[in-house]
């Protein structure tokens, strides 16, 4: 859960072209920074506590070739310059950055100190140096010692190191991400294609077990286990800088949440053929299993009801992080279908990796292509939200379920009408999101934002869209939120509610819409201050958000208000919505 980004070759500004990619990389942690560069007089290293995105690039602009550098999100030992990165060799010459963990690192760190060795960090991280000096010592090349030394370490990582004396950039990987950069003048290896999109387009992915080393002038990809070189091939990114960007929008994450008007429609351009396909694979299947974490998880839960009310099909729904207690009902019959935005999730990953152990089939529904659980899975539907950089996700959730809903209606022979369904609710999404809608919301955050709880119902597949509008609220406004199925209110949370507590109730026209009135109505009753989502007013609602009137994708619909909402809360509440306290948008570690 750490940006990492390194360059080698001909450019002489190294230094700032690796802080000014790592700015690009900082929604994967910011806790703390630090840079590495090869100078004449040896490596010279700069880092500190706080945000990448605050440092003046300028004072990087030395020259430099040879640079790497780091954007933490804290596991080991607390966020203080000492525990930042990049952590260096006792001799000075070698360089490391990290993201993942060591997980033997204790009995690595007993070993080398009685080898002479001395910490001055509280990380994992700082033993990989060490090791690599050891190997080193014991007379291998640069490359080798960083091979033999991972073969040393348990866990998932991903690793880059740099060496003074011969100029060398190399990285390793095992479980969490890292992609190489080609380009005409050097190579770049970084955490996300953020970090280089500015330079190159064109991409090589390093696979698990694997290790690239390169002196800026050519490339080698070699199996960590074996030593063996490994031929790769190069892949060009179709999506622009300028997706990546803010452009007139104060934040990243409302950015995300207006192009709601047009992600549906592309994550709803699928090739029938290959939707049908796995359509047919959920049917013939002996258990279908949907998996992801935190609102990837919130995605499945809906998609739960609309593989019931649409194809009336039973599907098995159940947190990645769980997943593998439920190895017991898999066979090799059996399909995993794993939903994630990042497509890095450990968690996910973890979940593969129990499925295949069976012999089971994964599907995988993605928003990166070429990310590990994309290749790791046997087939992969891309949602096509284009890059999300707020950490608080958005339109990848809204994707996610837009392609899990047209599953559903292959499902009962009628994938036209769901993309029929889905094309015209897009429309009433670009209709919705208009300054007086955002306004509107806006107004009513000014009035809830100085309350430290809230809670939200739903029912039907509105109840996991009052999870995840919690999350949402949580993650960036730090206000309590909690969400509940409607009528799980009054056996016990209800006594929380007193006189001007703010509540949201989700509704649609559907056939439980009376059963959450009612559910409403008990809130009101105690005194709640009672907001309205919903295609139609009611009495009872103090505020009232109209909704489109959206059929099976209501809950598309619905939680885009409560997107905007959370977001509203979090500026009036003078808080940073793009880069949340203690979170990071790729969670790499379990």
């Amino acid at each position: 859960m750490c940006g990492i980004f390194g360059y080698t070759g001909k450019r002489s500004d190294g230094g700032s072209v690796v802080v000014d990619g790592l700015k690009n990389l900082e929604y994967r942690g910011y806790d703390s920074w630090g840079v590495a560069c090869k100078t004449p007089s040896g490596i010279s290293v700069s880092k500190d506590i706080g945000k990448i995105s605050s440092v003046d690039t300028k004072q990087f602009s030395y020259s430099c070739c040879l640079a790497l550098a780091h954007t933490r999100w804290a596991t080991h030992g607390g966020v203080t310059p000492e525990n930042a990165h990049p952590h260096l060799s006792k001799d000075g010459t070698i360089a490391v950055v990290h993201n993942g963990i060591v997980e033997n690192h204790e009995a690595l760190r007993l070993e080398l100190l009685t080898k002479g060795y001395t910490f001055v960090s509280q990380t994992d991280t700082e033993v990989i140096p060490y090791c690599i000096e050891e190997e080193m010592k014991a007379g291998h090349a640069f490359p080798e010692a960083v091979r033999r030394a991972c073969l040393r370490f348990h866990g998932r990582y991903a690793i880059l190191a740099m060496h003074e004396a011969s100029g060398m950039l190399v990285a390793t990987r095992t479980g969490s991400p890292l992609i190489v950069g080609v380009g005409e003048d050097g190579y770049y290896i970084a955490s996300d294609i953020p970090a280089f999109i500015e330079h190159t387009r064109t991409v090589q992915y390093i696979d698990d077990g694997e290790m690239v080393e390169t002196d800026g002038n050519s490339i080698q990809f070699r199996d960590i286990l074996t030593g063996t070189e490994r031929q790769k091939r190069e892949v060009r990114i179709t999506w622009t800088v300028e997706q990546g960007q803010k452009g007139d929008f104060p934040h990243f994450m409302l950015k995300e949440i207006m192009d709601q008007k047009e992600s549906i429609a592309r994550a709803v351009n699928q090739d029938d053929d290959a939707i049908r396909a796995v359509a047919e694979a959920i049917r013939s299947a002996k258990g279908t299993f949907l998996v992801g974490c935190g609102t990837a998880h919130k995605a499945c839960m809906a998609a739960e009801y609309f593989f019931s009310v649409v194809a009336e099909h039973h599907v098995n729904v159940c947190s990645a992080g769980e997943f593998k207690l439920y190895h017991h009902f898999l066979q090799p019959e059996s399909l995993l279908i794993v939903v994630s935005q990042s497509g890095e999730t450990a968690d996910v990953l973890e979940a593969i990796s129990v499925a295949k152990a069976k012999g089971a089939k994964v599907l995988a529904i993605v928003n990166v292509e070429g990310s590990s659980v994309s290749r790791a899975a046997d087939y992969t539907l891309l949602i096509n939200a284009g890059p999300e950089r707020a950490v608080a996700s958005t339109k990848a959730l809204t994707g996610q379920m837009s392609v899990m809903l047209l599953i559903a209606y292959a499902l009962k022979h009628a994938l036209h009408d769901g993309k029929t369904l889905l094309l015209e609710t897009s429309a009433l999404i670009n209709d919705m999101l208009n300054p007086r809608y955002v306004e509107r919301i806006a107004a009513i955050a000014a009035k809830i934002k100085s309350h430290e709880d809230l809670y939200i119902i739903g029912k039907s597949w509105h109840y996991p869209m009052a999870l995840e509008s919690a999350i949402k609220i949580q993650e960036v406004s730090y206000v309590h939120a909690e969400g509940f199925a409607g009528g799980e209110l009054k056996h016990g949370p209800i006594a929380l509610i007193e006189t001007g507590t703010p509540c949201i109730a989700l509704l649609g026209n559907d056939e439980v819409t009376g059963d959450m009135i009612n559910n409403a109505t008990e809130l009101k009753a105690r005194g709640a201050m009672l907001i309205g989502i919903a295609p139609e007013r009611n009495a009872i609602f103090d505020e009232w958000l109209k909704t489109p009137d959206a059929g099976a994708a209501q809950p598309i619909v619905t939680v885009i208000p409560m997107q905007i909402l959370a977001y509203e809360l979090a500026v009036q509440r003078g808080k940073d919505p793009d880069m949340p306290r203690n979170l990071a948008k790729s969670v790499t570690v379990k």
